[in-house]
């Protein structure tokens, strides 16, 4: 091997040990609030001010007493979060999912318009409509119930019809075209083809939607009045205003609760997460 080919070996690999070492440095410092929460959780009353990082003797006791909490029902708020994101799932699912085909497959005119319409509703901030979608719910009935919480996906959203007409494009129109040939209808292509092909975005979809829904505080926090409908993010909410009665490490115990879920589905769904993220890798 010349010098100057083993000069570039020695760099390259140098870059790289540079490059990873700043990835592991970033991940800890992003991991840390998460490392903390759970070290106090595992701590006893009487350490959970003291400085030490780990518990001298850790212990499960306070998830074990914040499950029998009368003040953070763990099941029924868990049980009410996966009712409101069953529903709302397969809403955002199939009307996003309707509307990018449209978008990027149905030609109408205007098409490029309505389009960025659809896109210039991601720039509206959320306190803005906040007040006339509350009138709007108030009129029909819906506050106090968990209706104003999944209906609305049931419209589409911007970001994620965005999401999937970018995906859709990149799939070669001759596999539409050779269905169509053989008496395939356009709604037959919608189904039998381009959803099959499009799981790994339909993926990403359903997890940034399982994410927002998971931790929505203020949309529980304005249209529900009950407590035995709050949400996991509205009952941990409601046990840390009781905090000067909570001990803390019950309230990390119960974060912890909260935070799992979500941890679990996104290690389990990486892979199809960053495979439905690239979709520039298709080619026709």
């Amino acid at each position: 091997m010349s010098g100057k080919s083993a000069a570039n070996l020695t760099g390259t690999a140098f870059g790289r040990a540079v490059v990873y070492a700043l990835l592991v440095l970033v991940a800890a410092l992003f991991a840390l609030p998460l490392v903390w929460m759970i070290c106090v959780s595992l701590k006893p009353p009487t350490e959970v001010l003291q400085p030490n990082f780990w518990p001298s003797q850790p212990s499960l006791a306070a998830y074990s007493e914040i499950i029998r909490s009368q003040h953070f029902d763990f099941l029924l708020y868990a049980r009410n979060t996966l009712i409101i994101l069953a529903l709302s799932l397969v809403g955002v699912l199939l009307s996003s999912s309707i509307a990018a085909y449209g978008f990027a497959r149905v030609p109408f005119p205007g098409r490029g318009l309505v389009f960025g319409v659809c896109l210039a509703t991601m720039m509206i901030p959320f306190p803005v409509i906040m007040v006339p979608t509350y009138v709007l719910f108030k009129h029909l009935g819906w506050i106090g119930t968990f209706r104003p919480l999944w209906v609305p996906a049931w419209f589409g959203a911007a970001f994620n019809i965005f999401l999937l007409r970018q995906f859709f494009m990149q799939i070669p129109r001759e596999l539409e075209e050779s269905a169509m040939l053989d008496g395939c209808t356009r709604w037959g292509c919608f189904w039998r083809i381009m959803l099959p092909l499009s799981k790994p975005a339909l993926a990403v979809v359903a997890l940034f939607h399982c994410l927002a829904v998971w931790n929505d505080l203020i949309g529980p926090l304005i249209y529900l009045t009950h407590q035995d409908q709050f949400t996991l993010a509205l009952g941990l909410q409601f046990l840390q205003s009781k905090a000067g009665d909570t001990p803390w490490n019950q309230l990390m115990a119960a974060a912890s609760l909260v935070v799992l879920p979500v941890l679990l589905l996104f290690f389990l769904a990486q892979r199809t997460f960053v495979r439905g993220i690239a979709t520039a890798g298709l080619k026709g």
